[in-house]
């Protein structure tokens, strides 16, 4: 029975989408720019996205530079942003929002502008150049209309975007560790810090930047193990006075204890 009511259901979809698609097409034999247009926004009421954009499409250039112009142009963004098209609605948005400085539909056209750049920002693992091009957005919204609804739900989506480029930050760090390179994974660790003061990701950071710097002095000429030894010590003694109840106390402890060792005895060599 269930499969037989799945059927149905199938069915009358494949059939909505003909008769849709048939709609658009007769709107667009009939030549009348102005039938396609009330056809589009008939279709845009309904919910039916992608039919109201493809009318919306075909008689744009009818319109360009007439007052309806204005209208169109953001009620065709708007299909490709409920289609989740982000990648079209934010390049027509962008558009728009250059394009018609005085419309009624700036605002929405903003944040529709700056949503599409939220959803378009990929997990910490990838590039995050579109995470930045959304706070970008998000945090230009807020400046122009402050006293706008959307504002609350922004001020969420920019910590989430900032945790993401935190999370980033220290994933490239982390890599430079994990393959070896300490010195490059020092740097990367103290920027990521430096950048980002009150990352989730603090501990962690201070605690590879400890371990890096000891490998790094272990691995060294010994014209600089010692200097690398006392840095070692500098990271470590700042690590204990941030973390004094960390699980990761007592494994520091054996890497303060050997840097301290052979800065002792190259002292008493001298």
């Amino acid at each position: 029975m269930k499969r037989f009511i799945g059927y149905i259901v199938a069915i009358v979809a494949v059939a909505s989408t003909i008769v849709s698609c048939d709609g658009v097409n007769k709107a667009l034999k009939t030549n009348d720019p102005q039938y396609a247009y009330e056809k589009a926004l008939e279709y845009y009421s309904q919910g039916k996205w992608s039919q109201a954009s493809d009318l919306f499409t075909a008689c744009r250039h009818i319109y360009v530079g007439s007052p309806r112009e204005d209208s169109l142009s953001f009620y065709n963004a708007h299909c490709k942003f409920k289609e989740r098209n982000y990648d079209e609605a934010s390049r027509m948005l962008d558009d728009y929002r250059h394009k018609f400085l005085r419309s009624g539909f700036l605002e929405d056209a903003e944040g529709m502008y700056a949503l599409c750049h939220y959803y378009m920002s990929p997990d910490p693992e990838r590039d995050q150049t579109v995470t930045t091009q959304a706070i970008i957005a998000i945090t230009e919204f807020m400046s122009r209309y402050p006293e706008s609804d959307k504002c609350p739900e922004f001020e969420e989506m920019l910590k989430t975007l900032t945790e993401r480029l935190m999370e980033k930050s220290y994933l490239n760090a982390y890599t430079y560790f994990k393959i070896g390179r300490y010195k490059s994974a020092i740097v990367a660790f103290k920027n990521s810090l430096k950048q980002y003061p009150d990352s989730p990701r603090k501990e962690d950071i201070m605690y590879y930047t400890t371990v890096a710097a000891y490998r790094l002095a272990e691995n060294s000429i010994e014209s600089k193990q010692m200097d690398r030894y006392l840095a070692t010590l500098d990271y470590y003694y700042s690590f204990i006075a941030e973390f004094p109840e960390s699980k990761r106390c007592k494994e520091l402890k054996n890497i303060e204890e050997n840097s301290r060792d052979f800065i002792d005895k190259s002292r008493e060599t001298k």
